[in-house]
């Protein structure tokens, strides 16, 4: 069975939000929530134990905690055709939303912990370097691979905090998540960076922290990349060319990251899949693997190759089987893309990249160690 690498799992998120045991085979954790409230209970796509059983080697484990910053970014003027631009209305969430950056960073640490916890008892290892990545996919039988991921920056409560995250493991991390944060507007408005985002790149760069350019505004989008000179790469993003909206990659951006030899993960969320996506509504078009395959071939068209196109999958990042292709049940389901990207004419070779030999790359050149962080 090919390996996967998924750039994008919220894995402590649902343990400490849900209370869902990762360590659970998935049909019970399934029948642990049958009884339970919410469209996504009951209808979860992943655990360790099923992980294991589709191959999934490595993963980017994510640290998600949001807060508003101080004081809510005014709209930017005069931005010409570039649309609404407002930051529109604040939506707080109880599984995700803090009163303001330090206890988002305390709740952060609390998933960091449950991680270590899980490396303790042997169930995952942390990833820090290009040499731990390379040691662990030489090993058949190691246990999933975890490179730590921050989704919206809010847990560093300043920008000289990034040290002391960096230095607990934190590889990865975007500047903002939905709405603005204290660094960048995120999906859902635009703007461009704060001071304090300014500040935070810096910080990125001299640690050689890899900067997720998922969920940021247009504007912060295209000013990071010029004031950033480290490695870029889209976790877990689908095409705007395809699906219209702010959420998604425009084909400039897509274009842009490719330029940075960066990769961009494809995401299984069905209203990112195809157009016209109401919530709730059983007549509306369902995604299938074909959707998926769609947005790689967008991305290698931009690209010109697929070298740059991989898997983010996003399961279980606040929705279930209700909102993913409707061919997929569990995460091991993943596997029947290479089925349809070879009856589209992908090559196996192609097929291994996409499912996991471009992020193997990017990360063995992006990690501390590696031929990007050694030469820079």
């Amino acid at each position: 069975m090919r390996p996967i690498i998924d750039a994008h799992l919220d894995i402590a998120w649902n343990a400490l939000s849900y209370d869902r045991d990762q360590l659970l085979e998935l049909d019970r954790m399934r029948e642990v929530e049958s009884g339970m409230s919410g469209s996504f209970r009951g209808n979860c796509t992943v655990s360790l134990p099923e992980m294991r059983r589709a191959n999934v080697r490595v993963c980017l484990g994510t640290l998600l905690c949001r807060s508003l910053p101080d004081n809510l970014p005014e709209p930017v003027e005069d931005l010409g055709q570039t649309g609404d631009r407002s930051h529109g209305p604040v939506i707080l969430r109880e599984d995700l939303d803090f009163a303001n950056q330090t206890i988002a960073c305390a709740a952060a640490q609390g998933q960091l912990a449950y991680y270590r916890l899980l490396e303790q008892q042997g169930h995952v290892r942390m990833i820090h370097s290009a040499e731990d990545l390379d040691r662990l996919w030489a090993e058949s039988d190691a246990p999933l691979g975890l490179i730590l991921s921050m989704e919206g920056c809010d847990p560093i409560v300043e920008p000289s905090q990034a040290r002391w995250w960096y230095q607990q493991g934190l590889r990865t991390a975007c500047l903002a998540h939905y709405g603005p944060s204290a660094y960048a507007m995120g999906t859902g408005g635009d703007g461009p960076l704060t001071a304090k985002g300014r500040e935070l790149l810096g910080a990125f760069g001299e640690l050689g922290l890899i900067l997720d350019l998922v969920h940021t505004a247009d504007l912060a989008f295209a000013e990071a990349l010029d004031l950033f000179g480290g490695a870029v790469f889209i976790s877990h993003g689908n095409c705007r060319a395809l699906v219209e909206h702010d959420r998604q990659i425009s084909d400039q951006q897509i274009a842009a990251v490719v330029d940075r030899g960066g990769v961009i993960g494809v995401v299984m969320d069905e209203w990112m899949l195809v157009p016209g996506y109401v919530r709730g509504d059983s007549q509306r078009q369902r995604a299938s693997f074909e959707s998926v395959v769609a947005h790689i071939d967008h991305i290698c068209s931009i690209a010109g190759d697929v070298d740059h196109v991989a898997i983010g999958s996003d399961l279980d990042g606040g929705f279930g089987t209700e909102q993913s292709p409707v061919d997929l049940d569990t995460i091991a389901d993943l596997h029947q893309i290479a089925e349809v990207m070879i009856q589209q004419g992908y090559s196996d070779s192609q097929v291994n990249q996409v499912f996991s030999g471009n992020w193997l790359r990017f990360f063995r050149e992006s990690l501390p160690g590696g031929d990007r962080s050694s030469s820079s």
